[in-house]
């Protein structure tokens, strides 16, 4: 059976992913996923996107996750401690540095946004997303919801915000872009896996009853992102 490893390497000074042939982290046959798309109504568009969520999120990282979003994470008091630690990845993919004091670190954690986006950085990578930049995107987490009719809500979530480097998913409809430092991605998906996606480019995410994790808050009312998107058959 093949199985995945991903290698992060550095192409001057930019991170990027690498998929691999190799022994690690198998993807199991219940929780793998792979998806195409093809992005719309941002600066890069059309542009082909490729999704591999190798497992979804245990019951213990959502349960993490949440805590973070509702300021009862731990980290919250590590943060606010004194030890000046900043907001760099581990990876080395663009955090900011330890250079930052620890008032300012508090005051931007005391937000859910600003809590989840630090968890996100500290969970294991579950999938990651491609497009025709060269760094690709970790997936951080990866829920979903069946309904009864076989549809599903997919719900994505990436440690940094698409496009932090270029333009390419810059929105080109009129609405002002959100801050957040993590994008979500809710993927729309009929019976034969086909359907949609939108991403918190710009509006708000907040905690979803079906989803038990954020969402984006209002779908409806957002331009497609992802368009033409499709399963695909899995690997083993």
């Amino acid at each position: 059976m093949n199985t995945h490893r991903a290698v992060i390497t550095s192409v001057f000074g930019v991170s990027v992913f690498v998929a691999l042939l190799g022994g690690e982290t198998p993807a199991s046959a219940d929780g793998a996923m792979n998806l195409t798309a093809t992005t719309a109504n941002v600066g890069g568009a059309p542009d082909a996107v490729r999704i591999e969520v190798l497992r979804w999120s245990t019951d213990e990282e959502h349960d993490r996750l949440m805590a973070a979003w509702s300021l009862k994470s731990p980290v919250l008091a590590t943060e606010g401690g004194g030890t000046g630690r900043g907001r760099g990845n581990a990876a080395g993919r663009g955090g900011r540095g330890p250079g930052r004091g620890a008032p300012e670190a508090e005051k931007e954690l005391l937000t859910p946004e600003g809590a989840l986006a630090r968890a996100l950085q500290e969970t294991t990578t579950v999938g990651y997303l491609w497009s025709s930049e060269i760094a690709g995107y970790a997936l951080r987490f990866a829920g979903k919801e069946t309904r009864p009719d076989g549809s599903q809500r997919i719900v994505l979530i990436t440690d940094r915000r698409l496009g932090t480097t270029n333009k390419l998913w810059n929105p080109t409809f009129e609405s002002t872009p959100n801050t957040y430092e993590f994008s979500v991605i809710e993927l729309r998906l009929n019976a034969r896996g086909e359907g949609e996606a939108k991403v918190s480019l710009t509006g708000k995410v907040a905690p979803d009853p079906g989803l038990h994790m954020v969402a984006i808050e209002n779908y409806d009312g957002l331009p497609v992102v992802f368009a033409k998107v499709r399963k695909q058959a899995v690997r083993q």
